[in-house]
């Protein structure tokens, strides 16, 4: 069922968002809805949405050796919050009560605007009946399990690895290793499905498994340097697949 290449794969860990579903797209809509439902910040929302990309690269650069890791992996809220309340200090506002609530309304507009891709639960559904399939996903516990919970897909993924239940996260080694004694497999029966090269094929490479990079016009996250879609590194092994919907992992028998 999936394309040539992958004869040898039995199981296929998939990423979460941005890859399954449209994460970024769905916080750049919670976040302009939330900086205009609470206007008395005196900002523009596009002000506030450069100014939060800004707070958001410095905090999750920083996130893993402070002790906000442990606040990140248990509760998306807490985290949220300090990012809100670090955008608005940069526009020399301080006050903790909006920054919750801006914080709140963002949550609530993000997840209204999850959603799978278009070809996400046909490819899902078609591989699920093939193969044994997981998730690894990087994120706060509650966040991620709401998300999966919202689009309706925990059935298809009997394994599912998220960075705070685990308290360990993409690219460390051993979510990875994991996920292999998870299924029973050695690395090169198994398939990583990631939008991201440092964070899913590079360390999937790495780990002996097979990969297949899926590039989204949309995707370019607020840690992006460039303002454009991550590339691949000059130097950097190429993954074994590059596509661009999720229906190129299937071979045209199916």
């Amino acid at each position: 069922m999936l394309v040539p290449q992958f004869a040898d794969v039995k199981a296929i860990y998939f990423d979460l968002d941005d890859t399954l579903c449209t994460y970024w797209d769905a916080a750049k809509a919670g976040l302009r809805k939330a900086f205009e439902d609470h206007p008395e910040h005196g900002q523009t929302p596009e002000r506030l949405l450069q100014e939060w990309a800004v707070a958001f690269t410095g905090f999750v650069e920083t996130i893993g050796k402070t002790h906000w890791y442990d606040k990140y992996c248990e509760s998306g809220e807490i985290t949220r919050v300090e990012l809100m309340r670090r955008m608005l200090e940069r526009v020399n506002i301080f006050d903790d009560e909006l920054a919750y609530r801006i914080s709140h309304t963002y949550h609530v507009e993000r997840q209204a605007a999850l959603e799978l891709f278009p070809e996400a639960l046909d490819v899902i559904q078609q591989l699920s009946s093939v193969y044994t399939l997981g998730l690894i996903t990087n994120g706060p516990a509650d966040i991620q399990r709401q998300e999966i919970q919202k689009l309706n897909i925990g059935n298809y993924f009997p394994h599912i690895f998220i960075e705070g239940e685990h308290k360990i996260g993409k690219p460390d080694e051993r979510i990875f290793r994991m996920a292999e004694a998870a299924v029973s497999l050695p690395p090169e029966n198994l398939l990583f499905v990631g939008n991201s090269y440092k964070h899913d094929i590079k360390p999937a490479q790495t780990y002996g498994w097979k990969t297949a990079w899926i590039r989204r016009d949309s995707d370019v996250a607020p840690s992006s340097r460039t303002g454009k879609p991550e590339e691949l590194p000059e130097g950097a092994t190429p993954p074994d697949l590059i596509i661009f919907n999720l229906q190129e992992l299937l071979s045209e028998s199916v």
